[in-house]
C-alpha cells in the first residue's frame, strides 16, 4: 500500500498534468491555427476580380484650336471650339488580368465656335471611343495602364454664322490613352486618365470646303471606378 505521502505527491503531479498540457500538443495547436490563417488570408488575396469595371469621371476637353485659312485667305487658326469640362461614362471588360477593351461614352455635348475671336455659332457631337488597354500591374494597388484605339464622333445642329457654314457629320481618329487606377477597397478605385484624340473636320459654305477644324482635343479625366 502506498503511504498517505506518496499517494499526496501521485494526486499533485495529476493536477499539474491536467492543469499544463504537453508542450507540443500546444506547439501543434498552434501550428495548425498559424497554418489555417495563412490559408484563409491567401484565398482572400488570391480570390479572382470581377470582369467589368464600371468608371465615372469628370474630363476636361482641350481642343488644339488649329484651322486652315478661311476660304484660303487671311491668317490661319481663326477658326476655334471653347474648352470645357464634361461627364463621362466608360465601361471597361477584363479578358485577362492585364488585356482589357473600354468603352467611353458621354452624353451629347454642345460647343460654340468662334471666328477671330467672335461667337459665329455652335454645334452638337456624341464622340464614343472604344480603346485596347494594357494594365501593367493587375493585381497591385497601384495600376498603370496604356491604351490605343478608335474614336468616333457624330456631328449634328450647326449652327454656323447664320446657316451659312456646315461641318462634316462624322469623324473617325486614332485616340491614345495613358492612365492608373489606385485600389481602395476590394471593388472601390480612384482614377486618373489621359487621352489624346486626332479629331478634325471641313468647314463648307454651300457644299464647298472653305477651311478645316484640327479639334485634336487632349481629355484630362479624374474619376472613382467599381469593378465586379
Amino acid at each position: 500500500m502506498q503511504s498517505p505521502r506518496t499517494r499526496l505527491a501521485t494526486v499533485a503531479a495529476a493536477a499539474v498534468m491536467m492543469a499544463f498540457p504537453p508542450l507540443h500538443a500546444n506547439a501543434a495547436d498552434a501550428a495548425t491555427n498559424t497554418a489555417t490563417g495563412a490559408a484563409a488570408g491567401t484565398a482572400a488575396v488570391t480570390q479572382p476580380e470581377g470582369n467589368w469595371m464600371i468608371r465615372l469621371r469628370g474630363t476636361y476637353l482641350d481642343f488644339a484650336q488649329k484651322s486652315d485659312r478661311v476660304g484660303g485667305a487671311g491668317a490661319s487658326d481663326r477658326i476655334g471650339v471653347n474648352n470645357k469640362w464634361i461627364p463621362e461614362l466608360d465601361v471597361t471588360y477584363f479578358f485577362t488580368p492585364h488585356i482589357a477593351a473600354e468603352l467611353v461614352l458621354t452624353i451629347p455635348q454642345k460647343h460654340d465656335v468662334h471666328l477671330d475671336g467672335n461667337r459665329i455659332g455652335t454645334f452638337k457631337h456624341l464622340p464614343p471611343t472604344l480603346l485596347v488597354q494594357y494594365h501593367f500591374l493587375p493585381h497591385a494597388t497601384f495600376r498603370p495602364y496604356v491604351g490605343a484605339g478608335l474614336n468616333f464622333t457624330r456631328i449634328w445642329g450647326a449652327d454656323l454664322a447664320g446657316n451659312t457654314l456646315s461641318l462634316d457629320r462624322w469623324s473617325i481618329a486614332p485616340a491614345l490613352q495613358i492612365g492608373m487606377d489606385y485600389r481602395l477597397t476590394r471593388n472601390w478605385y480612384l482614377n486618373a486618365d489621359i487621352k489624346k484624340v486626332w479629331l478634325s473636320s471641313d468647314v463648307k459654305a454651300a457644299g464647298v470646303k472653305v477651311s478645316e477644324v484640327k479639334l485634336d482635343p487632349w481629355l484630362f479625366s479624374v474619376g472613382v471606378g467599381y469593378r465586379f
